[in-house]
């Protein structure tokens, strides 16, 4: 059994408190916010933009820490889940690690790409596993999409495009915001740099159009991959560039040899629309929607902590949540940034 410790009860520590309840072979034992009200169960502030409000919460059989010091000297504690701003990932990742824990962190990793290195550096000499909570590939849809390329079963990935667009502000981006979060064009779009990588592996180059919120971070961009060697044409759309009444909408089209993947939803009018459910097109001209079964908006969160649960179980590390992959993400949306900002092909090292 793999006891887990939350650290940080704000709107994604509360999903993966509820996630948890449904990982085999793990069990959450402890807590830790600075929140009086929140250790004590009061949960009633917590409201996202998905999946349920708050509660009140029965909390007494976990053993709850308002400091994180004492959090981390707790010898119950295997995997410290960490759900807390992201300013915060590297200082109690490292700490997680010299306390003898196993990290799983939010993404993104971090907004410093020298603080993400050192994090990669020490977790690797820790003889533990820190994995970066990258839940994309575990949503249904993209889960399916990725199954789908490497399996093979349709012939050879021939290009994709993908799309994550939030609508664009009134008012101008606060800079210490974007500072402090990454922006659009990191804590947004890091989503999708992350699962080109999986797909397709790191690109060689990357070509970028869009607006910069500061020298290095983006606004908005639409990004062409490039893989030398490769017949590749991947591309993607993202930012805040739409208007206010779709506040977000995701989706890809994904080209292989023998089949084509459709997919699109959006929060169109405070709705939640399904413009494209998911789409198989085959080589014979049929027109399938893909049953993904019964899927609530918490399972991706359980998915993706029993991948980090299993990794631990069975010592491998688990692509999908990868450090070094989750810092050569962030690695990617700063080469997108730099191209935005000199018009040029950037070479991606």
């Amino acid at each position: 059994m793999v006891r887990i410790g939350i650290v940080g009860i704000g709107f994604m520590g509360m999903i993966h408190y509820y996630g948890i309840r449904k990982v085999s072979g793990a069990e959450v034992v402890a807590i830790c916010t600075r929140d009086p009200k929140k250790l004590e169960g009061d949960w009633t502030s917590i409201q996202g933009n998905f999946g349920p409000r708050g509660g009140i919460e029965d909390l007494s059989h976990l053993r709850r820490y308002s400091r994180i010091e004492d959090f981390l000297a707790d010898p119950d504690i295997d995997l410290v889940d960490i759900c807390l701003p992201v300013q915060l990932h590297k200082a109690v990742s490292v700490a997680a690690l010299e306390a003898g824990k196993h990290v799983l962190v939010e993404k993104p990793i971090s907004i410093r790409l020298d603080d993400a290195t050192e994090m990669v550096e020490v977790g690797n000499a820790s003889g533990r596993h820190l994995m970066v909570a990258h839940v994309l590939p575990f949503f249904a849809e993209f889960a399916y999409a990725k199954n789908a390329v490497e399996s093979g079963d349709y012939g050879q990935l021939l290009g994709a495009y993908f799309k994550r667009v939030i609508s664009k502000r009134k008012e101008a981006f606060d800079l210490e915001e974007v500072e402090r979060s990454g922006g659009p064009g990191i804590d947004l779009h890091i989503h999708d740099t992350h699962f080109i990588q999986l797909l397709c592996g790191v690109p060689d180059a990357v070509f970028s159009r869009g607006t910069l919120a500061t020298e290095n971070l983006a606004t908005s961009l639409t990004t062409q991959y490039i893989y030398n060697g490769k017949d590749l044409s991947i591309s993607c759309s993202s930012g805040g560039m739409s208007q206010s009444g779709r506040a977000f909408s995701h989706g890809f089209e994904i080209y292989l040899e023998k089949a084509t993947l459709l997919y699109e939803f959006a929060t169109l009018g405070g709705q939640p629309a399904t413009s494209m459910p998911l789409t198989l097109l085959t080589e014979a001209g049929g027109v399938q929607q893909v049953d993904l079964g019964e899927t609530g908006p918490i399972d991706a969160f359980t998915d993706e902590i029993q991948c980090a649960v299993d990794a631990i179980g069975g010592g491998y590390e688990p692509t999908a949540l990868s450090a070094a992959g989750a810092r050569d993400a962030l690695a990617l949306c700063y080469r997108e940034a730099e191209s935005v900002k000199t018009g040029q092909i950037v070479s991606v090292s």
